[in-house]
């Protein structure tokens, strides 16, 4: 027969440390998608604010000489944008790794411990 009495405490409590990492990973990984769409935004904004550029110079050029000068300027201005943007992500997307590591290595060594413990 089984002495102990029922303990929901203890029952929550180990729960809880069971899906701590769980938790703690799904949160990171929303923190993650939120940066990741934060920068997709910027750079369909910066897509949008280059064709706005571009048939703005387009009305207003007098002649194809001027046209041409104008689409090459925006065409060296975009380009650096999107250098400058493929730069974060880059990133963006190395610290996520990062993340992602030391958040595999923290489980594991919860885990190494959990398993010594008992």
């Amino acid at each position: 027969m089984i002495d102990r009495t029922f303990d929901p405490t203890t029952l929550l409590n180990a729960a809880r440390d069971a899906f701590a990492p769980a938790l703690k990973a799904q949160q990171e990984g929303f923190k993650n998608v939120e940066r990741l769409a934060r920068l997709q935004f910027a750079f369909f904004g910066d897509m949008l604010e280059s064709s706005l550029a571009r048939v703005n110079a387009t009305l207003s050029a007098t002649s194809p000489t001027e046209l041409f000068s104008k689409q090459n300027d925006l065409n060296s201005q975009f380009v650096d944008k999107l250098r400058s943007r493929a730069q974060e992500f880059a990133t963006v997307t190395s610290e996520i790794q990062t993340q992602i590591g030391q958040l595999g290595n923290q489980i594991a060594a919860k885990a190494v411990h959990a398993r010594k413990a008992a």
